[in-house]
């Protein structure tokens, strides 16, 4: 069937084929013949990238494989699902060659090629599975809404923890009042797992003065050594694809590619964007915590250039229908928790390493997950709530893949609980705010504990506007918001 027919197919849903569809309850389920599958191009297949391409393979026929690190891309074309798909490292070659022909393409890159890849595949008609943080910027998602919106794609964020059973039921619970009126939200994390703090930067000018500091005699040789080194590594590895919409900077061995890209500025978006996508699911669904009005950090200290190593970040969301006016907190690094006393309260002696607390009047709900699939609810017993159970097809992370190829074969964008529009755009907005006030809070204290407080942005959230701009002595604070795609990448 071609991707045409497959589309007259998709917009006239109301008419059932049996060679489509095979009976799952009151929904309806992907046939596995070879012929009928959804064709797939997976763009970025190591790291996250490896387990998001063979999920999307056990449902899809894929296509074409891109990923800029040859190696990888040689290692996953080798696997029996992707034999048969083309390999490319720059994605705007095989959006150029196959993007009439896909149906779903999946996006594990950098954070900093989120938004232009899935911008791209959502112009040509492409649904996306695009993974957590949704964008690196507020303005890319909010602009990756709007064109999901704009061009009726089917679309899925990557946090996996949406397809719990246990998070939806979560979220019923918490929406039903149980907690009586909402007080406060508290998340905090074991990550980074990866390198973050200032003065870590590293290319080969330094590395040749560090040297003739070091041994003026030896010098010569471990320059060239090292300078051997990156030439067999960029053999390769497609740098200027990897760099892509970012600035420029030498590619240093182990510093950014391939996991170590989240602690930089340019590329990342540190231990909140990567961890909050997850951990905030349940308690953004439940509790309203969509256009806060200020954000405010104090962090270890940074060179605005790499993330710090710990932040603690204070959220305020204004009063809705719905609750009160609310503040959450956020802590990241292994062992930055809040008070003892927040947990106390409520009779919790052992803290867990990452973890969720929402205090209501009536009681509190406490996580000791990252994707709050596993919860307890504190002075208030469960209540009797109605929720959607997802399709099981193994694991949470299969399901959230899954949960988009039913939506494409359904056609309707609405099927996934994380699509661009409802959930994964509006939640990143939220989630990447409170990196401004991290950029604005570089100062930390001495021998890389944490600093005071820094300056509070107050924010806009309709038109994407910091509102005491002017008064900021922090510099550059906008430019977080939007940012400036290089030649060859389309934005707006």
């Amino acid at each position: 069937m071609t991707r045409t027919n497959r589309r007259k197919f998709i917009q006239n849903a109301s008419v059932v084929s049996a060679g489509y569809f095979v009976a799952a309850g009151s929904r309806s389920a992907l046939s596995q013949a070879a012929n009928e599958k959804l064709n797939v191009a997976c763009i970025g297949v190591g790291g996250k990238g490896g387990s998001d391409s063979s999920n999307a393979a056990k449902f899809g026929n894929v296509v074409a494989i891109c990923d800029v690190d040859r190696n990888t891309l040689d290692g996953k074309g080798d696997s029996p699902a992707f034999k048969g798909a083309e390999k490319f490292t720059d994605y705007r070659e095989l959006f150029a060659k196959y993007g009439k022909k896909i149906d779903i393409v999946t996006v594990s890159t950098p954070d900093h090629m989120h938004g232009p890849v899935t911008l791209e595949a959502m112009r040509l008609g492409i649904g996306c599975y695009t993974q957590k943080p949704l964008t690196r910027t507020i303005y890319e998602a909010r602009l990756l809404a709007k064109v999901a919106a704009e061009t009726g794609v089917c679309t899925q964020m990557g946090n996996q923890g949406t397809a719990l059973d246990s998070s939806r039921e979560a979220i019923a619970q918490l929406k039903s009042g149980v907690l009586g009126p909402l007080k406060e939200v508290y998340a905090w994390s074991n990550r980074p797992v990866w390198a973050q703090g200032p003065g870590r930067r590293m290319d080969i000018a330094k590395f040749s003065a560090d040297a003739k500091k070091e041994d003026a005699a030896e010098a010569p040789k471990i320059i060239e050594a090292k300078q051997k080194e990156i030439a067999r590594t960029l053999e390769r590895l497609d740098w200027k694809s990897w760099i892509g919409v970012a600035p420029d900077r030498e590619y240093w061995p182990g510093l950014y590619h391939s996991f170590q890209f989240r602690g930089w500025w340019d590329f990342g978006t540190g231990a909140l964007g990567d961890m909050a996508c997850h951990q905030l699911t349940v308690p953004f669904a439940s509790c309203g915590l969509r256009d806060p009005i200020s954000v405010v950090a104090k962090t270890s200290g940074h060179d605005f250039d790499s993330f710090p190593a710990s932040s603690v970040i204070k959220f305020e969301f204004p009063e809705t229908k719905e609750r009160p006016a609310i503040p959450f907190w956020w802590y990241d690094r292994k062992g930055n928790k809040p008070p003892a006393a927040v947990f106390e309260k409520w009779g919790i002696n052992k803290v867990a390493d990452s973890g969720v607390l929402i205090v209501g009047e009536k009681g509190a709900f406490y996580s000791s997950d990252d994707y709050c699939g596993k919860y307890e609810l504190m002075g208030v017993d469960k209540v009797k709530v109605d929720f959607e159970k997802a399709e099981n097809k193994g694991d949470n992370d299969t399901n959230n893949m899954y949960e988009l190829f039913r939506a494409k074969m359904s056609g309707d964008p609405k099927i996934c609980k994380s699509n661009f529009i409802d959930r994964a755009g509006p939640l990143t907005e939220t989630i990447l705010l409170g990196n401004l006030a991290v950029w604005a809070a570089s100062k930390g204290g001495a021998n890389g504990e944490m600093g005071e407080w820094g300056e509070k942005v107050e924010w806009d959230a309709k038109n994407l506007v910091v509102t005491n701009l002017a008064s900021l002595k922090t510099p550059r604070v906008a430019d977080l918001i939007k940012p400036k795609y290089r030649e060859g990448y389309r934005l707006d």
